[in-house]
């Protein structure tokens, strides 16, 4: 017989996330931008090298099981090589390379191309995937002990790295967008489908396009039976119901009322499943400034209104600044060209419900 290996496979990626850890942790950040060979600039990290590296200094800083798992699954996300999409010139509508190459000429003459990297598969224009580690450490804390046969649906999902994590943890994970660059980016061989992670875990991952509710055949397809709705960076108070005139553009269109969209939510999920809206915000201008509404991170839902539609009320615009912050800080975000002040520019909050058993 084959003497079994003394130390596991997870054994090794705890191993090998120690100590990047250590290594990110021994250098000072200002000696990491400083230093190079004969005055040459350091080599840049590609973006899964630094998503791993931000995943070992994160480990530290949450507790629950799964969310390590999640974060040690960075190990086994895939490179992406350059991706070409084509759009419209309003920018609404987008084609991958084979839907564009099968347009007439006349069509294809008039889009506009656009080559897409990996830094830009990984994180668009919302950033780290990792950024979802502190809502699912407070999910952990309330009660979720795994996602391995979960049924997940992420309302404004951004971006794939989490969804693709999840899936590999042996989530069914779906997410939700209205930006039709994301549908095309995400659109080749492996990219949806069933996700393969450490251990045999199988899960699946797709991505859907438009209005959620208000549009019918998303809806259909979203389909129910949900454990988890969550929602990062997009319910926000000030992006539905804006204390001040705003652009358009600058605002997100529910196409509903906010009680058809609480009623959409509490259809989707189980008895029993849980629905989080979790919002990083910068400070708010001063009077007399131009309105930010992404800085009222508050829900735009009532508590009552949760209660009134079936649910049990957890924790409504509970503070989570503190955390968001020490989450910040661990991804850099107060480090480099683009610094941030913390203290001053982040807050977090979030709301958690859970739709009441028959």
């Amino acid at each position: 017989m084959r003497r079994r290996s003394t130390m596991s496979r997870m054994s090794l990626l705890w191993l090998f996330f120690a100590v990047l850890a250590q290594a990110a942790a021994a250098v000072p950040a200002s000696e990491m931008q400083s230093t190079g060979i004969s005055g040459s600039a350091p080599a840049r990290d590609s973006v899964l090298e630094q998503i791993q590296k931000d995943a070992a200094v994160l480990i530290p800083h949450l507790r629950a099981a799964w969310v390590h798992r999640f974060l040690l699954a960075t190990s086994e996300l895939p490179p992406i090589g350059p991706r070409t999409v084509y759009h419209d010139s309003t920018r609404t509508r987008y084609w991958t390379a084979t839907e564009a190459a099968a347009l007439p000429d006349s069509e294809k003459s008039k889009l506009v191309q656009r080559r897409l990297d990996e830094e830009f598969y990984y994180t668009t224009r919302y950033g780290s995937p990792l950024a979802y580690s502190r809502p699912f450490q407070i999910l952990a804390e309330a009660g979720l002990d795994d996602v391995a046969g979960k049924k997940i649906v992420d309302f404004g999902y951004g971006t794939i790295g989490h969804l693709r994590l999840l899936a590999s943890l042996g989530a069914d994970v779906t997410g939700i967008e209205v930006d039709p660059l994301l549908l095309a980016l995400y659109s080749a061989p492996g990219d949806q489908g069933t996700i393969r992670g450490a251990g045999g875990r199988e899960g699946r991952l797709r991505v859907l396009d438009g209005h959620f509710p208000a549009e019918p055949e998303v809806t259909t397809a979203v389909g129910e039976g949900y454990d988890l709705f969550i929602s990062k960076n997009t319910l926000k108070n000030g992006y539905i119901h804006p204390e001040q005139p705003v652009d358009p553009r600058r605002l997100v269109h529910l196409g509903v009322g906010d009680t058809a969209f609480v009623r959409a939510i509490h259809r989707i999920l189980k008895p029993g499943g849980r629905a989080m809206i979790y919002n990083l915000c910068p400070a708010p201008n001063a009077p007399g400034k131009p309105y930010i509404p992404w800085a009222d991170g508050r829900c735009p839902f009532p508590a009552a209104l949760w209660s009134s539609e079936g649910f049990r009320v957890i924790a409504f615009d509970r503070d989570d600044t503190r955390a968001a912050r020490g989450m910040g800080h661990a991804l850099g975000w107060d480090r480099g060209e683009s610094a941030m002040d913390l203290e001053k520019d982040l807050f977090g909050s979030y709301t958690l419900v859970e739709k009441l058993q028959k």
